[in-house]
């Protein structure tokens, strides 16, 4: 047997370019160079969405922070440390329970927050910039009914 030609299989219909992850990614690739032309602070997207957090609720516990940016407890502790390292968030014991760090915002954290929204937008609205409102709104509709 020839072993130099592919050999036909079950799945000669499958095409990569047709598949749910790869065009995820592909469109997160696309969407991820452009956050990082247009954010400040050499931010990652989950930093990003820390800050925004952050500055939606108030002070969190870190439990509760990561749980609203759907981070896992070692990922939570990570991207806390690299925020606070950067002296954009704070953490103390909460009073009631010394175990539970209480994370906000540093005043330097505060000071970014509208750059970093305005910067948001305009990075949301080049993401979507082929689509048209009712693609960009149905794009939108489909990906929140997925997760």
């Amino acid at each position: 047997m020839d072993q130099s030609k592919p050999q036909p299989d079950a799945h000669d219909d499958y095409v990569l370019d047709e598949q749910i992850g790869y065009v995820l990614r592909m469109a997160n690739q696309r969407h991820t160079g452009i956050f990082q032309s247009l954010i400040c602070k050499n931010l990652t997207p989950t930093q990003f969405s820390v800050l925004i957090r952050l500055s939606e609720k108030g002070e969190l516990s870190q439990n509760l922070l990561g749980r609203l940016v759907a981070l896992d407890t070692a990922t939570t502790k990570g991207v806390v440390d690299r925020l606070r390292a950067k002296a954009l968030i704070q953490s103390r014991p909460d009073a009631s329970d010394k175990r539970r760090a209480i994370i906000s915002l540093t005043e330097q954290g505060l000071s970014i927050i509208s750059a970093l929204k305005n910067n948001s937008l305009q990075i949301t609205k080049e993401t979507l910039s082929p689509l048209n409102v009712a693609e960009k709104r149905d794009l939108m509709a489909l990906l929140k009914k997925i997760i």
